[in-house]
């Protein structure tokens, strides 16, 4: 296993690694290289067209790269939002859309809270072969993932359950994957804030 420090240093040389968040371990590179964003994407065996998440430690770290985005709908916790990207940012991020992007800023602690704070955006996805289950331990990760990232960052049992994903790019907010929060509990939380 790695440390924090490790962890990091595997990031910025373009590397994969696997991280605890909030729900289920990812897999992880920076969202700037795109040849690290399309290595993650083939790992996993997901096409091109299928988008990456930006996972962030605050709504200003998303600001720095996506300054588009509306501040006030970047809710922290097990949500991956799917917002507009008007300028087309990091379009090898987007997939088949690249007016848009999903963000997550996760509510994590520990060993994953150090990383995430000094990493400040990561591009992500869960660790698993494209439609297996979401790993809740490092040993859920599926080996040939293991074996491919130059580092893995233990931090423990996780939910195991994905983010749920909530796409606001419409004249509704609409949920595309149901996952630890429930869709009607999402949905109220994003409208309580829409409403502010």
């Amino acid at each position: 296993m790695s440390s924090v420090a490790e962890t990091l240093s595997a990031l910025e040389a373009g590397g994969l690694v696997v991280i605890p968040t909030d729900t289920v371990y990812g897999l992880a590179c920076r969202p700037d290289r795109e040849q690290a964003v399309r290595g993650l994407s083939a790992l996993k065996g997901r096409t091109p067209e299928q988008p990456v998440a930006l996972v962030a430690r605050s709504a200003d770290a998303l600001l720095e790269l996506v300054p588009e985005l509306e501040p006030a709908v970047l809710v922290r916790g097990a949500f991956t939002l799917v917002l507009p990207n008007p300028a087309r940012r990091l379009p090898w991020l987007t997939g088949s859309r690249p007016e848009t992007i999903g963000v997550r800023i996760p509510e994590v602690d520990g060993i994953a809270a150090d990383l995430i704070e000094a990493a400040g955006v990561v591009a992500a996805t869960s660790a698993n072969l494209h439609g297996g289950a979401d790993p809740a331990r490092v040993e859920d990760v599926p080996a040939a993932i293991l074996g491919a990232v130059a580092a893995v960052l233990d931090g423990g049992g996780l939910p195991g359950s994905p983010s749920t994903v909530v796409d606001l790019t419409g004249l509704e907010p609409r949920v595309l994957r149901e996952g630890a929060v429930s869709a009607d509990d999402a949905l109220a939380r994003i409208a309580s804030i829409l409403a502010e």
